[in-house]
């Protein structure tokens, strides 16, 4: 028999924990899925306004709608329900952390490159669902915390020109704050939970179809993947969503996460004192604090770049982020297909991308917290919020300049300790009197990882030449910034090289099965 099960089961499947972020934030995801479920029947999604008489005696006698009502029931009179409200906090923002961190991982180890550029796509789209369900989530309760959140997001959206009222009215059904849980509700409940899946199915078909990556080694080449058999990897995976299910439990039973019986109910009169938006969108927040005060007025209407330019920045970012495979494809001229990953100290120039990219997002999330900040460092607001433009300005530059010149000194140290071997300490006198420092030899496997690649040629175009336009150069001369110092494995898959003088011979770590790609 030759079914789809039969060709599953002779697959082999690497073995590095890093590829391990993909199946953490989907046991997440899993986790998020039960809790919800157990969660639907004790919620009441609506607005209409009731006077609490439950077990929480500082609220009695407090007026609030029906949902913060029933979130307050689920969690003091329903046995175990405060556990499940944690454990399904806890575990969207294990997926959140997991998401992303599959994202850097495929960044810095190239493994967005063909044919993978769709997958990368994908994991971007979990992304941008997972915080769009995050965010619908904590609005439910209603409470102050969420309803705060609101405001700021009713405020960025009436500063959109033209259309902002009409899309404040949209999201929220009226003027604010209308009825937006009947909105956010369905949205987070059924649609996004169905785009999750079907995100999460499609970068399983994409990741069976194109097969797996691995990192680069003796006898690793693009046509071929070394790594454990199916029946391995499955045993791993469930004892892995084991462990993902455990923390959510003990994150849940031990870490308080969104009291809202602190906040009390949401009122558009007030706002919370002393919080914070949620750390995945906080450098949202951080942009709208950084940006200046600028407002300017044409034909009759006022148009303040306090708010559009935060907006557009932040969507800026986050549109590099997904077509940043694109743009590195555009440039390099690469249209082969690539199943072995890269060191990030091997592409010195990506990686300084990727470090410039979230010192970035670093200078915008620190800034969330300005005001924290300042009273924990007894500082002034404004002097912490002038640090952080100047950061977000000269920052990127700088990490991307000392993140390549790090990637390449790493690079000059590999080779030479391949070539001279580990410092043992130890000084021995030769016979003319001189002193030496003792090295011992590497094995060949890791001399082969350290020194077993090869330089990637610059690209070069004629000089004079009119037929070349000006955009073929300008791409001429980002090829060549970005192929400096890149190494590459070699496309022959260069043997081990031969033992040293004094060398113990020592095999590389062997994997259980082979398979060609």
């Amino acid at each position: 028999m030759n079914g789809p099960w039969t060709k599953l089961r002779g697959r082999v499947f690497p073995d590095h924990w890093s590829l391990l972020f993909g199946q953490i934030a989907f046991y997440s995801f899993v986790m998020v899925m039960i809790s919800g479920v157990a969660l639907m029947p004790f919620y009441e999604p609506s607005v209409d306004h009731v006077v609490y008489d439950g077990s929480y005696v500082p609220l009695r006698g407090v007026s609030m709608s029906e949902a913060l009502e029933s979130t307050l029931a689920l969690t003091f009179d329903v046995r175990g329900g405060l556990l499940i409200r944690q454990v399904h906090h806890w575990a969207s923002l294990l997926m959140v952390a997991a998401i992303m961190l599959h994202l850097l991982r495929l960044f810095f180890t190239g493994g967005f490159r063909r044919p993978r550029r769709m997958s990368w796509l994908v994991v971007f789209g979990l992304l941008i669902a997972a915080l769009g369900a995050c965010l619908t989530g904590t609005s439910l309760p209603d409470d102050m915390l969420s309803g705060s959140s609101l405001a700021v997001l009713d405020g960025v959206l009436q500063a959109t020109p033209f259309i902002g009222t009409d899309l404040s009215a949209l999201l929220f059904g009226g003027p604010f704050p209308g009825d937006v849980i009947a909105r956010f509700y369905p949205l987070h409940v059924y649609v996004l939970p169905a785009v999750l899946v079907a995100l999460f199915v499609a970068a399983a078909v994409l990741a069976l179809k194109h097969g797996p990556a691995q990192f680069g080694g003796p006898g690793r080449k693009e046509d071929n993947v070394v790594g454990r058999p199916f029946a391995v990897a499955a045993v791993k995976s469930a004892g892995l969503f084991c462990f993902v299910a455990a923390v959510a439990l003990l994150m849940g039973a031990t870490a308080t996460i969104n009291p809202v019986w602190m906040y009390g109910p949401a009122d558009p009169a007030n706002a919370s004192a002393g919080i914070g938006p949620a750390w995945y969108l906080a450098f949202l927040d951080g942009a709208l604090r950084l940006a200046p005060g600028w407002e300017f007025v044409v034909w009759g209407r006022t148009f303040t770049l306090a708010i559009l330019v935060p907006v557009a920045v932040c969507t800026l970012f986050l549109l590099l982020l997904a077509v940043y495979p694109f743009v590195e494809d555009w440039i390099t001229g690469d249209r082969k297909n690539h199943h072995v990953l890269e060191r990030p100290r091997n592409t010195p120039t990506r990686t300084g991308i990727g470090v410039a990219g979230i010192v970035f997002y670093g200078v915008l999330w620190a800034a969330a917290a300005a005001d924290t900040m300042a009273v924990l460092f007894h500082t002034s607001v404004n002097a912490l919020l002038h640090a952080f433009q100047v950061l977000l300005i000269v920052g990127p530059p700088i990490a991307l300049v000392v993140t390549r010149r790090i990637c390449i000194s790493l690079q000059l140290s590999d080779h030479e300790l391949a070539e001279h071997g580990l410092e043992t300490g130890e000084i021995v006198r030769l016979p003319d009197g001189g002193y030496v420092e003792r090295h011992r030899g590497l094995n060949r496997y890791r001399r082969w990882r350290l020194a077993g690649l090869v330089r990637t040629e610059p690209h070069t175009l004629p000089e004079g030449d009119p037929r070349i336009s000006a955009t073929r150069r300008f791409r001429s001369r980002l090829a060549t910034y970005f192929d400096e110092s890149h190494l590459t494995p070699p496309p022959d898959g260069r043997p081990l090289p031969p033992p040293a003088d004094h060398e113990a011979i020592e095999q590389p770590p062997k994997a259980d099965a082979e398979q060609p790609v």
